[in-house]
């Protein structure tokens, strides 16, 4: 049955934002999330790398990673990665708190 106002009132889903292309993502936090997914492979340690190839500190490399991965466009350009790390944080995440609280994980 069609009523006369469904050209006026889209459906409720038409107004969700679509998440930007991942193009949209800065050369910096591709080149990051690119690293963090073949740092596995290093023939040297992580830390050392980071320096090397990005020229700051680990801690801040991990500041800008978890920066990222909290960004739907990171999810748009490396889904697998980006869920892996987030789920990895949340574990760190629940393990500290528990310890804090004096519980057993």
């Amino acid at each position: 049955m069609h009523r006369p106002d469904d050209e006026t009132h889209p459906p409720a889903f038409a107004d969700q934002a679509v998440p930007p292309p991942a193009a949209a993502l800065d050369e910096r936090t591709r080149a990051i999330l690119d690293f963090e997914r073949e740092a596995w492979r290093l023939q040297v340690a992580k830390q050392r790398a980071i320096r090397e190839r990005f020229g700051f500190s680990p801690t801040r490399y991990h500041q800008l990673l978890h920066r990222a991965i909290d960004r739907p466009e990171a999810l748009a350009y490396d889904p697998m990665l980006v869920r892996r790390l987030r789920r990895l944080r949340d574990e760190r995440r629940r393990r500290r708190v528990a310890g804090r609280l004096g519980v057993q994980v």
